[in-house]
């Protein structure tokens, strides 16, 4: 007996993105160690999975990641472009402590954060709100680095007014030579940014889909929600937006290259992640899926090696 067995007539039964292939995501679910992370013919020759022993290795590897990313434009005297998440967090006090001790400044980087909480009209928390991604990210990256810090117009946050700019910001970018880096975690339901899987739905061709370039006030699936309450609002969904401002697959598609993270364990052998992982990793790419794609790019996703161990019942 299994959600399987007993999908239809429940309150699941169309919950769940309309695209997916239950018995197929859980042939994933039943891969654990090498299998999930065995190699896809549709993956970039450059795309690496790598194994974290711990939640202080993964953070302190992944800000690494970033750091050099800054550190080798610096020396190459090119600019760069990072669409950076808020979520994972932990890497940035790493990418800090890097910059600094190597003496490097970020007055060559142009920061683009991949999404902000909305309403249906696209409107945002005000920056000083606790929950708002642009106060996170001073908090966290701008504001720690101090005087090696990113030029503020050189900040870009998921708002109203700023997102639709994004596009043409980073194509003028790219045409003079600036690299393109995205830095990502993986939804619930396999999002990148806040580009949830139910917009497959909207979209007849996959190269439809791939044209988008961002969406104000973007509908978020219920698990989306419920993901944020108990990582982000210490499990307090009324605080959750039901909306978000997001960037689409034309900009986090378009990256030279990937640092992604995978860290959704909760301790006591709990975890959020390890299904969405072994989705991303192993399903063919599939807009229904947005995060499988992240596998055709060049780059490494940084995982905790605790979510390869088997996703069999345990009563916490």
């Amino acid at each position: 007996m299994n959600l399987l067995t007993t999908y239809r007539g429940s309150m699941m039964e169309g919950f769940l993105p309309a695209g997916w292939d239950l018995a197929k995501i859980d042939r994933l679910g039943d891969l654990s160690g090498a299998d999930m992370v065995k190699r896809r013919e549709w993956w970039n020759a450059r795309f690496e999975p790598y194994a974290c022993a711990s939640l202080p290795d993964f953070d302190t590897f992944m800000g690494h990641e970033i750091a050099r990313e800054i550190q080798l434009a610096k020396q190459a005297s090119r600019q760069l472009m990072l669409i950076l998440p808020v979520g994972p967090m932990g890497m940035y006090r790493w990418t800090i402590y890097f910059l600094k001790e190597w003496g490097v400044s970020c007055e060559h980087v142009h920061g683009f954060n991949m999404d902000e909480w909305s309403d249906a009209q696209g409107n945002t928390l005000p920056p000083e709100n606790s929950g708002a991604f642009q106060y996170a990210m001073e908090q966290a990256f701008y504001g720690p680095l101090g005087k090696a810090t990113v030029p503020a117009k050189q900040r870009h946050f998921a708002v109203k007014n700023e997102l639709p700019q994004y596009a043409e910001q980073i194509d003028a970018l790219k045409k003079q030579g600036a690299r393109l880096v995205t830095v990502f975690g993986i939804g619930r339901v396999c999002h990148i940014a806040f580009w949830e899987p139910h917009f497959a739905a909207e979209f007849a061709k996959e190269a439809e889909w791939k044209k988008e370039t961002h969406r104000l006030g973007a509908r978020l699936h219920p698990l989306t929600i419920e993901q944020n309450a108990l990582t982000s609002f210490k499990s307090r969904t009324t605080l959750v937006p039901a909306f978000a401002n997001t960037i689409g697959p034309a900009l986090f598609l378009a990256a030279d290259r990937i640092i992604g993270g995978a860290d959704g364990t909760f301790g006591r052998g709990m975890q959020w992640q390890g299904l969405s992982l072994r989705m991303t990793l192993q399903h063919e790419p599939t807009p229904w899926i947005p995060s499988t794609y992240m596998p055709t790019l060049p780059g490494r996703l940084f995982y905790l090696q605790e979510m390869t161990a088997p996703l069999i019942a345990e009563c916490n």
